[in-house]
């Protein structure tokens, strides 16, 4: 049974692993697929607007004059000591590059651009931005691009905290520049000897980019969220309610089995008792009589018990209670006296202590009895002690009244006193080999309890005893 159920358990946890990476990967995808669409239409607008603004310029309004004056000044010289002194061209177009770079730091109003573009555009959101010099490259011959700079090299004469990724930056504080913010790339080159080309990208996004995109699909997460609890929530119940009904199921074979066994054993006496009266030789002796007829009554007498407990179990649920006044103490002298009466084993001690001195109680009589004999049978039943002591106590407070039944037997696991309330069940573990029924006595010692509206408390220590504590409210 518990390899099944960790089974089941196992299977479940991986397809609910499965689900949840899917779920997780759409989600992601769906994450990806609203990142790159974000401000789709505005990112081309202000593409559009920048372009326009640099038209017949570089990076910024002013950004082509501050290339050309360094540039134009030191091309002769950088083109000399690339064919004449290699290493010399490596160290001067660094300071050169140096020089460009750090002016256009200075000067760049790429800021200045996007702040009249926002009030154009009536935007409210911040806007980061970042402004980069992917490669710079001087033409000295036709067709022969010398580079000066290029982003995929680091270069040891050049700021290096400017030197990123996505180039050299230029301007901005944007930290995580990427393909869905690059709102423009340009490349810019005239085909003259003595000229340069510059490829550089302007990249805008908004401060709080990734909070907004998750606002988005707010609606998305949520259903995704709420399709994973309703599938935990119903795996749960159909998990929990298969479990009830696989014990309900065990301990309805456990109930036909033990019923099956405890008619067949009076049924099989009766029968070997009827054969033996129809015996000559046996019934001419009147002892022999009297003695089978005492068998055949003893055994009836257990037969009508048996069908009365599985009648009584039809009627649990509908207990009608007839209450009337009752003095604890004077009832359960009676009941211990009648129980002690028909006692067939002789080695069990019944004691009754009464405490309780306001002890009037209103109670269903018939099913107040049946509840305690319940009890108390299964305090000798399960007992092997050579002496089986059953006290039972009274005792009161301005509140309470309380019953106590303890005796000095077996005892019980935590897991048996869970469940020894439950229809049909038995504790097989210490089940002695005497102990028969059908393991209703207890279920309907707490249906008898409820419907009075008493308390039920047990405690019990495995092997020193069990004690049943009943608290009846004062009226």
């Amino acid at each position: 049974m518990k390899y099944s159920i960790l089974t089941y358990q196992v299977i479940a946890i991986i397809s609910f692993s499965i689900l949840s990476v899917v779920q997780v990967f759409l989600v992601f995808n769906t994450y990806e697929l609203e990142n790159e669409r974000y401000r789709f239409a505005e990112k081309s607008s202000l593409n559009e607007y920048y372009s326009k603004i640099i038209t017949n310029d570089k990076l910024f309004p002013g950004g082509q004059y501050i290339i050309d004056t360094i540039l134009n000044r030191n091309i002769p010289r950088l083109g000399e000591l690339y064919k004449n002194d290699r290493p010399a061209f490596e160290i001067e177009k660094q300071k050169v590059c140096d020089s460009v770079f750090t002016e256009l730091r200075k000067h760049e109003t790429v800021g200045t651009i996007l702040s009249d573009y926002k009030q154009q555009k009536n935007i409210k959101d911040s806007l980061d931005y970042a402004l980069a010099i992917e490669s710079l490259d001087l033409l000295l011959e036709e067709d022969n691009y010398i580079s000066l700079y290029n982003k995929k090299q680091k270069y040891s004469l050049v700021r290096a905290e400017y030197q990123l990724p996505e180039g050299m930056r230029v301007g901005g504080y944007l930290k995580n520049t990427n393909k869905q913010n690059r709102t423009t790339g340009l490349s810019i080159s005239i085909p003259i000897p003595g000229t340069y080309k510059i490829v550089f990208s302007l990249y805008v996004d908004t401060h709080n980019r990734v909070q907004e995109v998750i606002s988005k699909m707010m609606p998305v997460l949520t259903l995704s969220l709420m399709s994973l609890l309703v599938n935990v929530g119903l795996f749960y119940i159909t998990f929990r309610n298969w479990l009830r009904q696989k014990k309900l199921s065990e301990m309805k074979t456990d109930f036909i089995n033990s019923i099956t066994h405890e008619f067949n054993t009076p049924i099989a006496t009766i029968a070997v008792a009827n054969r033996s009266l129809q015996n000559d030789k046996i019934i001419d002796r009147k002892e022999n009589i009297h003695s089978l007829s005492g068998v055949i009554q003893r055994q009836t007498s257990r037969l009508q018990k048996l069908f009365g407990q599985v009648l009584e179990l039809t009627r649990l649920n509908e207990l009608t209670l007839q209450k009337e006044a009752y003095s604890i103490n004077s009832l359960l002298d009676e009941i211990l006296l009648d129980y002690h009466l028909n006692l067939s084993d002789k080695e069990v001690k019944l004691s009754l202590h009464k405490e309780a001195n306001n002890d009037t109680v209103f109670l269903d009589r018939f099913y107040f009895t049946t509840m305690l004999l319940n009890i108390i049978d299964n305090g000798i039943k399960y007992n092997n002690r050579k002496i089986k002591e059953i006290t039972v106590s009274t005792s009161n407070n301005k509140k309470n009244i309380q019953i106590s039944i303890q005796d000095n037997g077996n005892g019980m696991t935590e897991e048996t006193k869970e469940n020894i309330f439950k229809k049909f069940y038995r504790n097989k573990e210490n089940e002695q080999e005497q102990a028969t029924g059908l393991g209703l006595g207890l279920y309907y010692v707490k249906q008898s309890a409820d419907a009075h509206g008493w308390s039920l408390f047990v405690d019990s220590t495995p092997g020193e005893g069990t004690t049943f504590i009943i608290t009846i409210p004062v009226q």
